[in-house]
């Protein structure tokens, strides 16, 4: 299974901006914040594994 890296760039609404931050990458990701664990700020880092977001410690 694929495993991710994302930072939250910005929180718009119900909506979340996630840039990949394991690979050189400049575009941007729009996640429904539904998807996404409910503690997350501007900053926060992801892992995505197993089709679910959780925080990095």
């Amino acid at each position: 299974m694929n495993t991710f890296q994302y930072q939250v760039v910005s929180i718009d609404g119900d909506y979340a901006h996630l840039k990949r931050i394991d690979i050189e990458s400049d575009e941007l990701k729009l996640v429904a914040r539904a998807l996404l664990p409910h503690e997350i700020t501007e900053g926060t880092k992801l892992l995505y594994e197993y089709m679910q977001y959780q925080i990095m410690e």
